[in-house]
């Protein structure tokens, strides 16, 4: 005959009943649990009034059960038993569960990547999975811990926490001796490495030489790319010049792979930023790490 759920002992009892079962010594049980003697002596007892019946007969040495206790015994330390060993596979994974980090292709492969492999060697017991894609995921529905988000401030999320700003300018690689572009006629000979994106005057070679008054050039030719990392590479690799977005391709700027193209005037200006999300409020201790890896990469305060 079964009872109601909220009438079962605590499981307090039953476990500490469970541990003395397993062990037939309360001194025994007691160093398992990490308690007194007669704290484990309390629990046995207080599980003996509360069914009203004797469950271990205690002797000056020893302890067996009584027929009751055993029935119970049988029961209860299965049950247990299942539960260490659901409870334990869950912290496995927990504890195996990468942290993913989604954002878009060319954050991915021109700032995140090449910094990543620094960090796995710093932290050999955090493993990260990075989800690069310029489809925007929901974090709690996907189950993604961190995002990378590039947006104007008025549209980053709640929460977000601003990583760097965005600052465009001509780039190419140092062969191509376009470090100064005071003339049109730099220009001409060159090809122009177009990013074919969604329009933003900053990233559109039209609106720069617009900005310089060389709106009549005319390129050797127009290269156009759907990705912006590939576009870079383009230029890295001396096929012609790109509007870079410096923050993104400052390694590449720094060894020397890219050299910025100074021209006579400004050019358009972004207004917007790149911003980090948390996909949980209280997030993993992993994850917390990877947060301050990136806040510290990024040069950023959280």
């Amino acid at each position: 005959m079964s009872i109601a759920l909220v009438r079962l002992p605590s499981l307090d009892l039953i476990r500490g009943f469970v541990a003395v079962g397993r062990r037939m010594s309360i001194t025994l049980a007691a160093h398992d649990l990490c308690l007194t003697q007669s704290a484990v002596s309390r629990q046995v007892l207080a599980l003996e009034d509360m069914l009203g019946v004797r469950l271990l007969v205690r002797g000056h040495r020893a302890i067996a059960f009584t027929p009751e206790g055993e029935r119970l015994f049988r029961s209860a330390d299965g049950a247990i038993q299942q539960l260490q060993d659901v409870i334990g596979a869950i912290r496995v994974t927990a504890a195996s569960r990468p942290v993913t980090v989604t954002t878009s292709i060319g954050v991915a492969g021109l700032w995140l990547l090449p910094r990543l492999g620094d960090f796995l060697r710093r932290h050999p017991g955090i493993d990260v999975r990075l989800s690069a894609t310029n489809t925007l995921a929901d974090l709690r529905f996907d189950g993604l811990d961190l995002a990378i988000r590039y947006c104007a401030p008025e549209a980053a999320p709640e929460g977000a926490i601003r990583l760097f700003g965005e600052t465009v300018a001509p780039v190419a690689h140092p062969s191509l001796g376009l470090t100064e572009l005071k003339t049109p006629e730099g220009l001409e000979g060159q090809v122009l490495l177009e990013f074919d994106g969604e329009y933003r005057p900053w990233l559109q070679w039209s609106e720069w030489l617009a900005s310089q008054g060389w709106g009549a050039l005319k390129p050797r030719g127009v290269l156009r790319f759907n990705q912006y990392d590939q576009m870079i590479q383009a230029a890295i690799a001396g096929q012609g010049v790109a509007l870079g977005r410096l923050e993104l391709i400052g390694l590449a700027l720094a060894d020397g792979r890219l050299a910025r193209c100074d021209l006579p005037r400004p050019g358009p200006v972004s207004a917007n930023a790149y911003w980090l999300l948390r996909g949980e409020a209280a997030p993993r201790a992993e994850v917390e790490e990877v947060v301050r890896w990136i806040l510290a990469e990024a040069g950023a305060e959280g």
